[in-house]
């Protein structure tokens, strides 16, 4: 993927840097991999807004990714290359020597005509899946489960990637670009390669219109509302929040609340925190 400077033309193209798209090889999707994605605007199941400014935006269809890799013994050709409007990632289309085709996470360098496979003895290869036990230390890999079985979750979005750099005992330590270090289970599966898309952070969306493709609507401050819409509101002229701490408009804190449940997170797998 490359990134173009829009010309001038209009002022929303004058900072606008689109992608290029020349790494796709095919524009149309899957049928039998794909699913509408039914809008909740920000909705969550009670019906009641859950994140404020989502609504609107074009009408998307979910590709069903593999995350876990679990077709072991059969290798697949990689078909294609194509877009997924739910991630900045590429995904890949692969076809198994069953004849059954499957979305996974286009890793970087990975073409079509190209061979994958999962399992516990496969190569080391750009786009293979195995556990951590069997990946040697130094190796680059993304899409990493954090629990046996329940398919990758992390490192998984464009250029993302982590190092396996120790095992000790049950766990391997893997590095992240953060500088983060975690605990993952040896039996956890991961693919080799870092995600492609490198420069899907050096898109600049350019004018608001995009961002209300993106179902995103604007944002307004606190500060500028009524103090019955948010307590932030209020004031004559502009005004501070009038409070120590900035809150949510439901009163809940916004910066360094830490809202984890202590006994379900996994803080206790984190030898080195990016901080």
């Amino acid at each position: 993927m490359t990134v173009r400077q829009r010309n001038p033309i209009t002022p929303g193209q004058r900072f606008q840097k689109s992608d290029t798209y020349d790494d796709i090889t095919k524009n149309t999707p899957e049928k039998s991999l794909i699913t509408l994605l039914k809008k909740k605007s920000g909705r969550d199941s009670s019906g009641r807004i859950s994140m404020r400014n989502r609504g609107g935006g074009n009408r998307r269809f979910y590709r069903i990714i593999d995350f876990k890799r679990a077709k072991d013994g059969f290798k697949a050709e990689v078909l294609s290359i194509e877009y997924d409007p739910i991630r900045n990632a590429r995904i890949a289309l692969l076809s198994y020597e069953d004849s059954e085709k499957r979305y996974i996470i286009a890793p970087l360098g990975l073409k079509p005509g190209d061979k994958v496979e999962s399992g516990v003895e496969v190569d080391i290869a750009t786009g293979n899946a195995l556990p951590l036990k069997n990946i040697p230390i130094g190796t680059v890999v993304h899409n990493i489960e954090l629990n046996r079985g329940g398919g990758g979750v992390m490192a998984r979005s464009a250029g993302a990637y982590a190092q396996v750099v120790a095992k000790e005992g049950k766990y391997a330590i893997l590095r992240l670009p953060s500088g983060e270090q975690r605990m993952v289970h040896l039996e956890c599966r991961a693919t080799v390669g870092q995600v492609g898309n490198l420069d899907a952070s050096n898109v600049t969306l350019g004018k608001a219109g995009k961002s209300r493709h993106m179902g995103i609507k604007p944002h307004v401050r606190g500060v500028a509302m009524n103090p019955c819409d948010h307590p932030h509101g209020g004031g004559e002229g502009r005004s501070g929040i009038g409070r120590k701490h900035p809150v949510s408009p439901t009163g809940v804190p916004a910066l360094g609340y830490k809202t984890r449940h202590k006994r379900r997170n996994s803080d206790r797998f984190i030898l080195m925190r990016r901080k």
